[in-house]
């Protein structure tokens, strides 16, 4: 089952998408929140509430997808946990060694966006770089879990844009500031329920787009650490809630990397493509002081 968030009035509401067509969860069964989260907080069966709302709805009770203002699929995750150089590949180019442990970092709700919007080139920073990545949305609370019995904690999984501003990102050991500008983090156009993925998420082909022109293309069995690992790992140290949001990390062709170094530029179209999962698009403009 694939879900959306989308804006009615200012404000993000939960839908299920059934081919070029949303239904509005809440309007449609008013027991299920309106908000992605809440819903999933309060243990609500997202995938069951959606068929009963796909069989329900009327034709006047359905919307069209194309033309919708989305927000990012979770539009507040109670945490977004993202992986550095989880590619080997990725690592690489980077100049680095195979980690021996995640590199965890965290972004803040005001850097997520959604599938549409522009992303802008902050007025202090031209190293405006793309990463494609796989989103895991939690489903069910998870603390000191195996990695066998990981993946049951999984919700679903969504396309993400790790927009990260290098010159901000290495001015400090600590990554979070390159990673936190608004606007940076893409997230969606459709959350994709696990049941009708590989187990976590595995074997899908990825890739990044700028303006046409690949720039990455890797396959998510290439992660040093998988989703199961990943959140055995995370739920030895913290509590992971439903709603909450993993970024997995983004395989080799990042710009940075580049000779010369490739950097999004105002006008510039960014794609983030997943198999199975959708394809991502947003645009990049120049940021407008206050």
């Amino acid at each position: 089952m694939k879900f959306t968030s989308y804006l009615a009035e200012g404000t993000a509401r939960l839908a299920v998408v059934d081919g070029d067509t949303i239904i509005d969860q809440n309007r449609m069964l008013p027991e299920v929140p309106f908000d992605a989260r809440q819903a999933l907080l309060a243990g609500v069966d997202l995938v069951g509430a959606a068929r009963r709302a796909i069989e329900l709805a009327a034709p006047g009770e359905r919307q069209p997808l194309a033309g919708l203002a989305l927000a990012p699929v979770v539009p507040e995750p109670g945490k977004t946990v993202c992986l550095g150089l989880n590619y080997y590949d990725h690592a690489a180019e980077s100049g680095r060694d195979k980690p021996t442990y995640p590199r965890f970092f965290l972004r803040a709700t005001t850097s997520l966006l959604g599938h549409g919007e522009a992303s802008p080139l902050p007025l202090v920073s031209e190293r405006f770089d793309y990463e494609a990545e796989l989103a895991v949305v939690i489903g069910k609370t998870a603390r000191h879990v195996k990695r066998e019995d990981a993946l049951d904690h999984v919700f679903g999984y969504a396309c993400f844009n790790d927009i990260s501003v290098r010159d901000y990102q290495k001015r400090t050991p600590q990554w979070t500031i390159g990673k936190n500008f608004d606007r940076t983090g893409a997230f969606g156009p459709v959350l994709v329920s696990a049941d009708e993925l590989p187990a976590g998420g595995a074997g899908l082909r990825i890739q990044s787009r700028l303006n046409g022109q690949v720039m990455q293309d890797a396959n998510t069995t290439d992660m040093i650490w998988d989703v199961a690992e990943t959140i055995a790992l995370l739920s030895e140290c913290l509590t992971l809630e439903p709603g909450d949001v993993i970024a997995m990390g983004t395989p080799a062709g990042v710009g940075q990397s580049r000779v010369p170094p490739v950097w999004m530029k105002d006008g510039d179209t960014i794609e983030v493509e997943i198999e199975g999962v959708g394809l991502l698009v947003n645009q990049i403009e120049n940021e407008v002081k206050p």
